[in-house]
């Protein structure tokens, strides 16, 4: 959308596009993404939408700023550890980041962060595997890693939209648990049976999934690179 050459003014004096983003990130963490308009964070800055789209533009731009504001968060591990260490550290820190802002996880698999906001964790990534031998299979490794760990999370941003449904089903699985007929079914059912009575074990739910996820895709690579250095 074009911009306007003169800011309109807002009712909170002088804004810039760091505030107004800082305003996006806000109710992001505290709403979801998907969960506020443009009308709702012009309210919060205290001025008029013009205002949002003078300085930062439509609300897709928006979403596209929180979402570098979010990834400029992560922290890199150390060059040092080896590159499944590193992975592991990496992807669990960028799961607690997606986290505290919800919506955020979704929107990264799906279409991820400008360039320059991705551009120094992905030259980090890609460095350490075509270190430890994946070569040309260095940047699709480096995909499948971070598109595994963004759609983890988002699966349990989604979940965590829809608790009641989510109990129901997890019930209704539970009564197969002493199906003697249906030994899949029945194992599963006394996993979730768990689930349901065990409030720790259900509360680390999505930490342990998500922890073999990433998990198994490392020793996966792991078992490839083996490969590739035989071949």
């Amino acid at each position: 959308m074009p911009v306007s050459p003169e800011c309109p003014r807002s009712r909170s004096g002088t804004l810039t596009a760091e505030k107004v983003i800082d305003a996006a990130v806000a109710l992001t963490v505290e709403r979801g993404l998907d969960n506020w308009t443009l009308r709702q964070l012009a309210a919060a800055i205290g001025a008029y939408p013009a205002v949002v789209y003078h300085h930062v533009g439509d609300r897709d731009a928006v979403v596209c700023a929180v979402l570098d504001r979010v990834v400029g968060q992560l922290e890199l591990p150390d060059g040092e550890l080896g590159w499944q260490e590193w992975f592991a550290e990496l992807l669990s820190g960028l799961r607690d980041l997606l986290r505290r802002h919800p919506g955020t996880a979704r929107r990264m698999a799906t279409f991820g962060p400008s360039v320059e906001a991705a551009a120094p964790t992905l030259n980090q990534g890609v460095r350490m595997l075509l270190d430890a031998g994946f070569g040309e299979e260095s940047p699709l490794a480096y995909t499948l890693l971070t598109a595994t760990a963004c759609q983890f999370v988002a699966l349990e941003d989604d979940r965590n939209c829809s608790p009641a449904l989510r109990l129901n089903t997890t019930d209704d699985y539970a009564a197969y648990r002493d199906r003697d007929d249906l030994p899949g079914m029945a194992e599963h059912g006394r996993a979730m049976h768990r689930l349901l009575t065990d409030p720790e074990h259900a509360a680390s739910y999505h930490s342990r999934l998500f922890d073999a996820a990433v998990g198994r895709c490392l020793d996966g690579l792991a078992c490839r690179l083996a490969q590739l250095r035989a071949g």
